[in-house]
């Protein structure tokens, strides 16, 4: 039996540059840094836990290079606050903005924006209930 999502993983040819923008662009917690083996095998680890949901891991990966090939295929949704003023202080930061905001009636408000491996990330602020 299935009891939940346990947490989305990102890999990337370099998770330490792409966790960095996740803390210092994105403004996550970094919560967990970790390393995974040994010498040139080495493969560094990071964790963003969330107040609400599962955490986001980000982790090296030795058969990912580049940019993301199909941006589009998987993203995940941030939930906020204050749609505006986080989509703002993202286009102040020059992150790559994919959509501006728009709203799905019953919904909320979603703004999609590109990370700096070419993986698509969404702001959302739902409607109060």
């Amino acid at each position: 039996m299935i009891k939940g999502l346990e947490s989305i993983t990102i890999f990337s040819e370099n998770a330490t540059k792409l966790a960095d923008f996740y803390k210092k662009i994105v403004g996550l917690k970094l919560t967990g840094e970790y390393e995974m083996g040994e010498g040139k095998n080495a493969a560094m680890g990071y964790s963003f836990e969330m107040k609400k949901g599962s955490p986001i891991m980000l982790m090296d990966h030795s058969e990912v290079k580049g940019k993301a090939k199909d941006s589009k295929r998987i993203i995940f949704n941030l939930e906020v606050d204050k749609i505006d003023t986080e989509v703002a202080r993202l286009k102040g930061k020059k992150v790559k903005v994919v959509q501006p905001k728009y709203h799905i009636e019953g919904y909320g408000y979603i703004a999609t924006f590109s990370d700096i491996d070419g993986n698509y990330f969404q702001l959302v602020q739902v409607r109060a209930s």
